[in-house]
């Protein structure tokens, strides 16, 4: 499902992030802009450009579903990845 793609790459773009030794507002863009991708990503391939087919409400469940919840997910392992690759 769409969450448990979101929870993912939420992480995966967490790791990233620690790995780039990303700070402050630079790994919130990061995760952002990620974020962004996936959505555009979901929207061209799953969707198939026909978001008001597959979704009730399109901009909520698409575009912007998820983002504050997967946020604690990325700055768990974006806080994890970065101490362990600056230690």
């Amino acid at each position: 499902t769409i969450s448990n793609i979101r929870s993912l790459t939420a992480s995966l773009f967490g790791v990233s992030a620690g790995i780039l030794g990303l700070e402050s507002y630079a790994g919130f863009i990061f995760y952002f802009l990620g974020t962004l991708f996936v959505s555009g990503l979901i929207y061209a391939i799953l969707a198939q450009g026909r978001q008001a087919e597959y979704f009730r409400s399109p901009v909520k469940d698409l575009w912007t579903g998820e983002v504050v919840g997967g946020l604690s997910s990325f700055v768990l392992t974006w806080t994890l990845f970065y101490g362990l690759v600056r230690a």
